[in-house]
């Protein structure tokens, strides 16, 4: 094979889902209830993809650790707040990374309508964390 350059990967999770207090109101805050979090991780230049070592990527068992720890942390009333919050932590945790879109949906929103779910999607790039 020829020589070429390490690309960009973007790794996806989807899904995640989490019992997290989160909210505006109280029942939101002190029951809690399901949340679901959805993952894009833009790793530019990539080294794992022609060296296939874990050290060129990252680790999906410990991103998702680091996901669900930032979701249980605190309590926040917006869920603005808290999709920065776990994109700011991904960034600061995996140098790897140098772009991330944090999606959270409660897909039963204390509102009394039907729907599929309530989100707020955030997308951070390496040196705009605080």
């Amino acid at each position: 094979m020829g020589s070429f350059e390490a690309g960009d990967v973007t790794v996806r999770l989807t899904g995640v889902s989490v019992h997290t207090n989160h909210g505006v109101g109280a029942a939101e805050r002190e029951v809690g209830q399901r949340m679901v979090f959805d993952l894009e991780l833009l790793l530019a230049g990539c080294a794992a993809t022609a060296t296939d070592e874990l050290a060129g990527t990252v680790d999906y068992g410990a991103v998702t650790e680091e996901l669900t720890g930032a979701a249980k942390a605190r309590s926040y009333l917006t869920l603005e707040r808290l999709v920065t919050v776990i994109g700011e932590t991904m960034l600061e945790r995996f140098g790897a990374v140098e772009r991330v879109t944090v999606r959270a949906t409660k897909p039963e929103p204390p509102i009394p309508v039907v729907m599929d779910g309530a989100s707020v999607e955030v997308t951070l790039s390496r040196g705009e964390a605080s």
